[in-house]
């Protein structure tokens, strides 16, 4: 909704729900940001690039926004749409690793000001043929180095989505590579007939069960900030045949149940009982194309990972998740996610809209918002997993090359402490798992990215009917942080313990990935 201010030329949006949730929630120990990371063979000449993004921003000048300051009475927030941007937003911070180590960082513990228009910054990074990351393996060859340029998008999440910083990175390829895209369509999803059925497991609200914190002392985990970061280049997962016109489940369908099999093993293997699972999953049916709405366009719904079979909870979590049971909770899933994106609903729900009504002022509002949120943290859900699919653009910048990979996170703030954001180029799947730093350290971290990497295993070969020796737990690849310094990577890797106990260096372990895990991290196996 865009109103009129009252100067000459100015333009006023009211903060949607989403916006001001977010705004009334901000913290400093844990920053509301989004980061893109878009890899290109090739180097950009820094000019072209300025220029392009700045055209990228005047063709999406809801992008161009800043807060219009108030005091806490004012019955709204409001964005200004200024035209221009009040800033460059583009830097170039250097090269080699630790250029895209600090950039990386930053993404994750500094948020662009919402103050200035655009809420969003553009760093460049050099990787000259050196590590990209400690101990880390190649993006693009699955060689210990990689060369060419990382564009680094980091957006303040209160004001935009990854969907809309990637149609932006979008238009700047366009702009500087001097060719227009094909055309983006739009996703499709099953009509809605009516309410949504008792399939989408809303009929029974469990309290969902917690990712258990790692086995820091208490004290340290409290005094720890801010967000930690791991990315994993994966093969896409096997698609199963459709029968009737649908497939039985899909990849982001594979992608729940394998983010929710990762916590029931973590959680069993910390000591926690086992519960039931609750995922947050954006969905987005905005258009692709350079029509696109800009800002937070997604709504949030909550899929139930249990089985209808409650008999199926010890066979999914013994050391080798039972093929059927995993193929069973992959059914279940697939009918509520299909329900769940054919029902219409508010973006955050009910509760939301009516605590962000322009009833009260914003102070009286961001009090009333903040205890609301503190009193449903029992029942938040478990993790958040944002799937952007296969990448809809080519991301093509003419002399510098196409993207060879993509990669984006989303926050993990208290008390879900936990995200999970895929998105696929190239025929590979790159993974971010981003997590709170009071609820997991880096050897914590490492772990379930190795849990992740097993269970996503296991859903890919349910779905061609086979089965992988030494797939279970034991056989999973272990990484670094990739926002952890050398010294804190280090120790990670030398007092690390979980679910298939301390890490051996010189004990390599068969990949039981079909097609083979690249990662961004360090390749050090789990033994049995």
């Amino acid at each position: 909704m865009i109103a009129p201010g009252t100067a000459v030329g100015r333009v006023l949006i009211p903060f949607p729900t989403v916006d001001e949730v977010s705004r009334h929630c901000l913290s400093d120990d844990e920053p509301e940001s989004v980061h893109i990371e878009v890899h290109l063979p090739g180097r950009v000449d820094p000019a072209r690039l300025r220029a392009a993004f700045r055209r990228a921003l005047l063709t999406h000048p809801r992008v161009l926004m800043r807060e219009v300051p108030g005091r806490r009475h004012r019955r709204s927030f409001a964005w200004e749409v200024t035209g221009e941007p009040d800033s460059d937003p583009v830097s170039f911070a250097g090269r080699g690793a630790d250029a895209l180590a600090r950039v990386r960082a930053r993404a994750l513990s500094a948020c662009p000001p919402l103050t200035l228009s655009p809420p969003m910054r553009l760093e460049v990074v050099e990787v000259d043929g050196g590590k990209v990351a400690p101990e880390s393996s190649s993006v693009a060859s699955g060689t210990a180095t990689e060369t060419g340029t990382v564009l680094l998008l980091t957006m303040h999440h209160t004001a935009l989505d990854a969907p809309s910083g990637l149609r932006v990175l979008a238009t700047t390829a366009e702009q500087y590579g001097g060719v227009d895209a094909l055309p983006v369509t739009g996703r499709v999803r099953p009509g809605s007939s009516g309410p949504a059925p008792s399939g989408t497991g809303r009929a029974v609200r469990a309290r969902p069960v917690r990712v258990a914190p790692d086995s820091r002392p208490e004290a340290v985990r409290a005094r720890a900030v801010g967000n930690g970061m791991l990315q994993a280049d994966l093969p896409v997962p096997r698609r199963v045949a459709r029968t009737g016109g649908l497939p039985p489940w899909t990849v982001n369908d594979q992608l729940l149940v394998a983010a929710s099999l990762m916590v029931g093993r973590w959680n069993v293997s910390q000591g926690r009982p086992a519960g039931p699972v609750r995922i947050t999953m954006p969905v987005d049916d905005r258009p692709r194309g350079t029509e696109m709405p800009m800002g937070n366009g997604t709504r949030l719904v909550e899929v139930a990972m249990t089985s209808e079979d409650p008999r199926d909870k010890d066979l999914l979590l013994g050391e080798r998740p039972d093929p059927a049971a995993v193929a069973r909770l992959l059914r279940t899933t697939a009918r509520r996610t299909r329900a769940l994106k054919s029902a219409q609903g508010a973006p955050m729900g009910a509760g939301a809209s009516l605590l962000t009504a322009p009833l009260l002022p914003v102070g009286i509002r961001g009090v009333l918002t903040r205890g609301a949120r503190r009193a449903a943290g029992p029942w938040t859900s478990t993790a958040l997993v944002t799937n952007i699919g296969r990448v809809p653009y080519a991301l093509d910048f003419g002399d510098a090359g196409r993207a060879t990979a993509v990669w984006f996170s989303a926050p993990a703030r208290m008390p879900r402490g936990l995200s999970l954001a895929a998105a696929s180029t190239g025929g590979r799947l790159h993974v971010t798992l981003r997590w709170s730093r009071a609820l997991l350290g880096e050897a914590a971290g490492a772990d379930l990215v190795g849990l992740f990497e097993e269970s996503l295993s296991t859903t890919s070969l349910t779905s061609t009917g086979a089965h992988a020796p030494g797939a279970g737990p034991g056989a999973g690849i272990r990484k670094v942080d990739a926002t952890a310094t050398d010294a804190e990577a280090s120790s990670a890797r030398d007092h690390a313990r979980g679910p298939g106990g301390p890490y051996h260096r010189d004990t390599p372990r068969p990949d039981p990935t079909p097609g083979g895990a690249r990662s961004t991290q360090d390749n050090h196996k789990r033994p049995s």
